[in-house]
């Protein structure tokens, strides 16, 4: 089992907005982070559309965290693109495996509660704990009221 890349690339993203705090444009982010720049816009808009990026518009635009990084989890990040973590697709309302009494079910559930709770314990001030590398290269302070939501 592994975490899917689009998961990784948005873990990616968050941890060099921790490391960088001023406003950073997605090419900048995408070149630092190896990631391409097309997959790193989709990721930035589910991130903003999360609540957990902050999007402005226009020739100083770019992104920078809308909370503080010791309020973004590990999980937060990771199931803003892939959703809710499940061990097994059973545990979806939606699908059935169809046995009457599954006693995986039980033990799945136990597991995925496991993870989550680990994936929660993990902020990234902490991730990235003595690692800030200060301003993206031309990026100066920003006005909130240029600030993009969407």
């Amino acid at each position: 089992m592994f975490m899917t890349l689009e998961a990784d690339y948005a873990v990616r993203i968050v941890e060099y907005l921790t490391k960088h705090p001023c406003r950073c444009d997605a090419r900048t982010i995408s070149e630092q982070m190896q990631i391409p720049q097309r997959f790193s816009l989709k990721i930035l808009r589910e991130l903003v559309a999360k609540g957990m990026v902050c999007s402005y518009k226009g020739a100083k635009g770019g992104y920078t965290l809308a909370m503080g990084p010791e309020e973004i989890t590990l999980r937060q990040v990771i199931e803003s693109v892939e959703g809710e973590y499940m061990l097994s697709r059973c545990q979806k309302e939606e699908y059935s495996c169809g046995r009457a009494h599954c006693r995986l079910h039980k033990i799945y559930e136990k597991i995925s509660e496991d993870v989550r709770r680990e994936l929660d314990s993990y902020t990234f001030d902490v991730i990235c704990a003595e690692e800030k590398e200060g301003c993206c290269d031309g990026a100066a302070g920003f006005d909130k009221a240029e600030q993009d939501t969407g």
